[in-house]
C-alpha cells in the first residue's frame, strides 16, 4: 500500500471533504485490484482496520467476509468513521451485506455522531439499490425516520438523508409515490435543511426520466 501512495492525491482529498488523519492517497480502482488479489480474509481485515489508515480501512471493508461480521465489530468500526468515503465505502462494500444491515440502518440513524448517523442513512440508500429481494415494507419503515431526521443541518448527514429518500423513491412506483408524499411533508417543516432535502428529492423523483423508467419497470 505504501508503494502505491501518492502525496498529491492526499493533498487534494480535502477538496472532496475527505480529511483523514492518516492517508496514502491510493485510488479506489487500485484498492479493488488489491482486494481481488487478496480475496476474502476476515483476520487481515481486522488488522487493516486497526491500522487507522484511510485506504487500509476501505480495503478492509472490501476483503472482510460479511458472514463473519458481528454486531460488536460493526459498532467498533462505525465509531472509527472519520470521513464520508470510509463511511460510504464500508457501508456499501460490507455492512449492507450483513444480517444486521436493516437493524443498524434504523439504530444508527438516531445516533448523534455525524458519521454514525450518516452510516444509518447510507445503509438505507444502499439497501434500496442493491437488495432486490426486499419487500416494500422494509423501506416504508425508513420514511418516518427520514422525515424526522431531515432537520439535521450537518452537511454529511443531510446529504445522506436526501440520498436515502431518493433511492427509496426510485425503487418502484409504489415506493416512488410514498417517497414523494414524504418529501412533500418534509417540505412543510420549519427547517432550511428539511426544505432543501425535500425540494432536491422531489425534483428527481417527479422527473420525467425517473417516472418513465419506473413505468417501464411496471410493464
Amino acid at each position: 500500500m505504501k508503494a502505491l501512495s501518492n502525496p498529491e492525491v492526499v493533498a487534494g482529498m480535502a477538496r472532496f471533504g475527505i480529511t483523514p488523519k492518516n492517508a496514502y492517497g491510493i485510488s479506489i480502482p487500485n484498492l479493488r485490484k488489491l482486494a481481488k488479489e487478496i480475496g476474502k480474509n476476515h483476520l487481515l481485515a481486522q488488522k487493516l482496520w486497526s491500522s487507522g489508515i484511510h485506504e487500509a480501512q476501505i480495503l478492509a471493508s472490501m476483503i472482510d467476509d460479511p458472514e463473519m461480521v458481528t454486531d460488536e465489530q460493526m459498532e467498533i468500526w462505525v465509531k472509527d468513521f472519520d470521513s464520508w468515503s470510509v463511511c460510504d465505502g464500508c457501508c456499501n462494500n460490507l455492512f449492507r451485506k450483513t444480517k444486521f444491515a436493516y437493524q443498524k440502518a434504523v439504530n444508527w440513524s438516531f445516533r448523534k455522531e455525524e458519521f454514525v448517523k450518516r452510516a444509518g442513512f447510507a445503509l438505507m440508500a444502499y439497501l434500496a439499490v442493491h437488495d432486490k429481494k426486499a419487500k416494500d415494507e422494509a423501506f416504508l419503515k425508513f420514511l418516518p425516520i427520514i422525515k424526522k431526521e431531515s432537520i439535521d443541518d450537518r452537511d454529511f448527514v443531510k446529504k445522506a438523508v436526501n440520498w436515502a429518500l431518493r433511492q427509496i423513491g426510485k425503487r418502484n412506483l409504489n415506493l416512488n409515490k410514498k417517497a414523494i408524499e414524504t418529501a412533500k411533508e418534509i417540505q412543510t417543516m420549519d427547517s432550511k435543511s428539511a426544505k432543501w432535502t425535500a425540494s432536491n428529492a422531489l425534483r428527481e423523483l417527479t422527473s420525467e426520466k425517473v417516472q418513465k423508467r419506473l413505468q417501464g419497470k411496471k410493464r
